[in-house]
C-alpha cells in the first residue's frame, strides 16, 4: 500500500509546498532549458572543463561549483570513473532523501559507497555497486521494509545518473577550433 507520503517522497518532494513558497510559486520555478541546444543542462546550468596541467582539468559550472580531475592515483583529484561512481551515488542519495529525511529526521546520517572495477582490456566499467548505509534500528521490521520499498522506488524511478548507466546513453564529440 502506498500512502500519499510515499508517493511525495518517490517524487522527491518531503512534504507539500504551502502557496507562495519557493515549491509552490510558479514565478520562482526553473525555466526549461533548449532541448534543442546540444549542450543544454537543467537550470540552464553551463558545465565545462579547463586543462590545468598534463593530464589535469578542473570541471566548472556556472553556479561556481569547481572539481579537480586527473588520473588515478593524482592527490586532491578524482580519476573520470571515481566521478561517475560518486555520480551514481550521489543521484540515488538524492533521489532517496526525502523518504529517509522524512521517516528518520532531518539530521539522518546516510553514507552511500561506491565501486566497481574497470575492465582491464575495454577501458569501460562492466558493473558498478552502491552501498547505502543508514541507521534502521529506530524502525520496527515493518516500518524498515516499507522505507527499503520507496528508497527502492524512488532510487528506481527518479536517479537520473542510474537510469541512464541502465538504458546507455549514446556519446557526440565535436573538435572545434581554427583550421
Amino acid at each position: 500500500m502506498t500512502t500519499e507520503q510515499d508517493a511525495r517522497d518517490l517524487a522527491g518532494d518531503p512534504a507539500p509546498a504551502a502557496e507562495g513558497t519557493a515549491l509552490g510559486d510558479p514565478a520562482t520555478a526553473t525555466a526549461a532549458s533548449d532541448p534543442t541546444d546540444p549542450l543544454a543542462n537543467a537550470g540552464d546550468t553551463q558545465l565545462w572543463l579547463e586543462r590545468t596541467g598534463t593530464r589535469r582539468y578542473t570541471g566548472r559550472s556556472s553556479r561556481g561549483a569547481e572539481v579537480l580531475i586527473g588520473s588515478v592515483g593524482d592527490e586532491g583529484a578524482f580519476s573520470p570513473g571515481e566521478l561517475l561512481k560518486i555520480a551514481l551515488g550521489a543521484c540515488s542519495g538524492l533521489s532517496s532523501d526525502a523518504a529517509l529525511a522524512r521517516r528518520l529526521g532531518d539530521d539522518v546520517r546516510v553514507t552511500i559507497r561506491v565501486g566497481g572495477l574497470a575492465h582491464p582490456t575495454e577501458d569501460r566499467y562492466p558493473h558498478l555497486t552502491e552501498e547505502l548505509e543508514v541507521d534502521l534500528s529506530s524502525l520496527d521490521d515493518a516500518a524498515r521494509d516499507r522505507l527499503l520499498t520507496v528508497v527502492h522506488r524512488a532510487v528506481d524511478q527518479h536517479c537520473t545518473v542510474g537510469r541512464t548507466l541502465e538504458a546507455g546513453a549514446t556519446t557526440t564529440l565535436h573538435v572545434t577550433g581554427e583550421r
